[in-house]
């Protein structure tokens, strides 16, 4: 048993069932939607199907991340436990919330010394920042040191790629992400916007596709482009998706084909309320171990 505990937010978008089986431990975000206050507890408090058809309705919706005061008291009851800390957050490049952390964990230095708590600011978002996090469950568990297993993490973040589309544009005009003259004449093409994640962990649009169809072809050409050993890839890949399961076994089922050792380690979760606040119903999302980023 190690004397650390890997830790992040539930922003990395994999399952209740999938953080308990590997051991990592995660504090919730928060959302809102039509003004009433949710924790983003994996779906607990509002299922994901009902939350995406709400937006699809025209609900409103806001996220907030995680507080100092929130990671004071997380962080605490482990470091009463004699634990040592390593805590991946969202990316710096899309939320706040890594200094929130960092804050926290400078107070809690003071207080308890002797213990070790180390934040990483992952620079990935949904389930590329889950499969990140996994891979370091993976570390531990092979034996790695909180030291050991911090460097590791530094050093390969930026090797996770993470590439998504989106089939419905307002939710990015609302955020400002896009403008109304670009949403609109988007929607009435039917494009499919492609994008990933920079090196700055900011997200960037890349290609645009006209049909779903050929948005998620373009999605796997990236997964030809940027993994190290082409389609001899054999390690573990991540797909979510906010309520469009379709397409995302779509994409699943075309990986496995142009990459045949991937066929049992693909898992395909559902993009959490925070997440699927800023992209709404209809994005993809494919993540796997790849070139290191950049811009």
């Amino acid at each position: 048993m190690s004397n650390y505990i890997i830790s992040c937010c539930s922003t990395a978008d994999i399952s209740k069932e999938h953080f308990e089986r590997r051991n990592i431990n995660y504090i919730c975000f928060h959302f809102s939607l039509n003004g009433v206050e949710y924790s983003d507890d994996l779906g607990v408090s509002v299922p994901l199907k009902e939350f995406y058809s709400r937006m699809a309705k025209g609900e409103m919706t806001k996220t907030s991340q995680v507080s100092v005061g929130e990671f004071i008291a997380y962080f605490t009851e482990f470091l009463k436990q004699g634990k040592d800390i390593l805590h991946i957050c969202l990316s710096s490049g899309i939320s706040g919330v890594y200094n929130s952390a960092v804050a926290a964990a400078n107070i809690l230095k003071e207080e308890y010394p002797e213990r070790k708590i180390y934040i990483v600011d992952s620079l990935g978002a949904s389930a590329g920042y889950g499969l990140f996090v996994d891979l370091l469950a993976d570390k531990r568990d092979e034996g790695m040191t909180i030291d050991e297993c911090h460097k590791f993490a530094e050093d390969n973040k930026l090797n996770v790629q993470s590439w998504f589309f989106s089939t419905d544009l307002k939710y990015y005009v609302r955020g400002g992400r896009i403008t109304k003259a670009e949403g609109f004449f988007g929607s009435l093409l039917h494009i499919c916007p492609l994008m990933n994640i920079d090196e700055d962990g900011k997200l960037i649009p890349r290609e645009k596709f006209i049909t779903v169809k050929k948005a998620e072809i373009g999605l796997v050409g990236k997964m030809k482009q940027y993994t190290i050993n082409g389609a001899d890839y054999d390690g573990k890949c991540f797909i979510s998706h906010s309520d469009c399961l379709d397409y995302a076994l779509a994409v699943k089922s075309l990986v496995e084909k142009e990459f045949p050792k991937t066929v049992g380690k693909i898992e395909i979760s559902d993009i959490g309320t925070t997440i699927g606040s800023h992209t709404g119903p209809g994005t993809v999302t494919l993540f796997f171990m790849g070139k290191r980023r950049t811009n």
